[in-house]
């Protein structure tokens, strides 16, 4: 954790700013973490402007959480919790220098392993957004090996209260900044972060802030631009005509999916509905909607160029909304650690449609990094997978990104894993070259 402190965090601005909005210090004033709210708390700062309520934040925000432990106590929507059994996860309330937030952890650490860091997306918490994937039996195998720690964006958690009137939302750099105070909370030694959407826009900016506490990034659906003004009018009309869950639900599903209108569509358009506070919802659709652009390009494409050093596997569905926002990112990554995955026939949110695929690539994801080299397939008659897989992998990737030739033939043959059953063998994913508009190329992972 050393250097931690000495991070800037510049504050977002929205394109539209408020009027008489606050202007919030976001100087990372270092991480004051503690389970419980103190019972006494600092006397509040002076305002630094006429326009700023004169109340501390941290004093709202504990008693905004008061009422949410009051309201959740004695509740357990049913909904929520039909996936994950309650004793297996241990929720905690750490505080940060930019309010509180909500954190569900389950195991503990093991040795120098790094912690499994989830951040889910707008419209969503972590139950909604990752309870299918986690709860997936070979994602379950896997996570066995490591502590997982999922976190909630401040007020959107089930159950949570309402923000308090005149409650200054964080912004994308704040949210980030309150994750090492997670790490440090925990005494994790580093993180494997998973977002989806916002999260993974999160996630991003904490890598980039604080790359000695991130191993390696699982972005699905990630766009790292922001937006422009006819995005931001475009958006402002649809909030005027259209309920917050209908204005959310084009961000997470494809087209098709709405269209068709599916069980899992009318599912979450009810689950936003019933489990989520709109009025915090709203906070946090506005403020992901004001987010600045990534500071992220490619080495050698401008002059001190920054990028995320870690490994990252970026996820999108076929005709996802993110689709070109994900390839964009692509394009401003390191080659040599990065891999896309486009995953066939799972609409807008791979991790809920596609668990089984997902949890599959994630485990190569793992073995390239070095971590548990042999997982249980319950596909190859229970038998362990060793991490050779992934040295195939590897290689079918270096020959795809190394060929100049066309998608057909830089495409190695598909490997194939064998056991020792008489079941039929479980066909390998391959990877292959794709050309983007901008002239490179990126590798592919096809399921």
């Amino acid at each position: 954790m050393a250097g931690m402190k000495e991070h800037q965090f510049t504050e977002e601005k929205p394109l539209l700013p408020e009027p008489g909005g606050p202007d919030m210090d976001t100087k990372d004033r270092g991480c004051i973490v503690n389970a419980l709210p103190p019972t006494d708390p600092a006397p509040p700062p002076t305002p630094s402007s006429s326009s700023r309520p004169p109340h501390r934040w941290h004093v709202i925000a504990r008693h905004w959480l008061r009422l949410t432990r009051n309201r959740t106590s004695d509740c357990i929507p049913e909904n929520c919790e039909t996936l994950m059994p309650i004793g297996d996860w241990k929720e905690h309330d750490i505080e940060t220098p930019y309010g509180m937030l909500h954190v569900v952890i389950r195991g503990a650490p093991k040795g120098n392993k790094p912690a499994i860091l989830t951040f889910h997306d707008v419209g969503l918490n972590h139950k909604l957004c990752f309870n299918s994937f986690f709860h997936n039996e070979d994602m379950q195998e896997i996570t066995r090996h490591f502590v997982v720690c999922h976190v909630d964006a401040p007020g959107q958690q089930v159950g949570a209260a309402q923000m308090p009137q005149g409650y200054q939302y964080p912004t994308m750099d704040m949210l980030a900044a309150m994750l090492p105070c997670v790490v440090q909370h925990f005494g994790f030694k580093s993180t494997i972060g998973i977002g989806v959407g916002a999260g993974a826009y999160i996630l991003a900016k904490f890598a980039l802030k604080f790359p000695e506490l991130v191993e390696g990034l699982v972005l699905l659906n990630i766009d790292p631009n922001g937006k422009g003004w006819i995005d931001w009018a475009t958006g402002k009309l649809s909030g005027l005509t259209s309920t917050l869950p209908d204005t959310v639900l084009p961000h997470l599903f494809s087209q098709e999916e709405l269209m068709s209108n599916t069980e899992l569509v009318q599912s979450y358009r009810q689950q936003i509905n019933n489990t989520i506070n709109l009025v915090n919802l709203q906070l946090f659709w506005n403020m992901y909607n004001s987010r600045r652009d990534l500071d992220m390009n490619r080495s050698g494409s401008i002059i001190n160029a920054k990028t995320l050093k870690c490994p990252v596997m970026l996820v999108v569905g076929d005709n996802a909304p993110a689709e070109e926002g994900v390839v964009e990112c692509n394009s401003k990554l390191d080659p040599t650690n990065t891999t896309f995955l486009k995953m066939a026939d799972s609409g807008g949110l791979p991790q809920l449609t596609q668990p089984g695929k997902l949890s599959e690539a994630f485990k190569y994801f793992l073995q390239g990094m070095g971590y548990i080299a042999y997982v249980k397939d319950r596909r190859l008659s229970g038998g362990p997978v060793p991490s050779a897989s992934m040295t195939r992998l590897a290689r079918s990737r270096t020959a795809s990104l190394n060929s100049g030739s066309s998608i057909e033939g830089s495409r190695p043959s598909r490997g194939l894993a064998h056991s020792d059953s008489n079941e039929a063998p479980c066909p390998l994913p391959w990877f292959c070259l794709v050309e983007i508009p901008d002239g490179s190329t990126h590798s592919v992972v096809v399921f």
